[in-house]
């Protein structure tokens, strides 16, 4: 091996050129192929925090935030309005009173125990892909949903003779036309 050699590009071990001493190579540079971090501790401090993940913390076992799509903005809205869809069931206050949706939460299958296999399991065909397709798919809450609907149709619509009055001009002509 004759005529092979190696220094590292350091300043003080062997290189005395301007282009490897620290102080004054921009920060972007490599030494050697490695990164050398800014002497600046602002410097260090800032480039820290943009490496941090963005998390819950450690009390909630670095739960990460996760990409809001239009599914899960849906889904996320269903769940506020859960106290609406059936009556018998009531929740307490959520702390959802805010428009915002919230920044840290995960999404996650229920897997029923084995003891539950004849009572409460869903079958193959009631499994939906998304909670607003179960919701839909529920014969219970759309016979609610229509009676409430019903209710609120009953309770809009005038009594009496008013509901066979047809308002508007030509029925002051109608009436004008059988008084005479």
């Amino acid at each position: 091996m004759v005529g092979l050699k190696w220094e590292p590009k350091v300043a003080g071990f062997g290189c005395s050129s301007k282009a490897t001493d620290p102080s004054l190579r921009p920060n972007s540079e490599l030494v050697d192929g490695l990164f050398v971090p800014p002497s600046d501790p602002k410097k260090v401090n800032k480039m820290l925090k943009k490496q941090l993940k963005d998390t819950a913390g450690m009390n909630w076992f670095d739960m990460g935030a996760p990409t809001v799509t239009a599914e899960l903005k849906m889904d996320l809205e269903l769940l506020k309005l859960r106290s609406v869809m059936d009556p018998k069931r009531h929740y307490k206050k959520t702390h959802f009173k805010s428009k915002s949706l919230p920044k840290y939460f995960q999404v996650g299958t229920v897997i029923e125990p084995a003891t539950e296999f004849y009572t409460s399991r869903l079958t193959n065909k009631e499994r939906k892909p998304r909670f607003a397709h179960e919701l839909l798919s529920d014969a219970s809450l759309a016979q609610y949903r229509k009676r409430k609907v019903r209710e609120i149709e009953d309770k809009n619509r005038p009594a009496g003779v008013d509901k066979w009055k047809i308002r508007g001009q030509s029925s002051r002509q109608r009436a004008k036309n059988r008084r005479h």
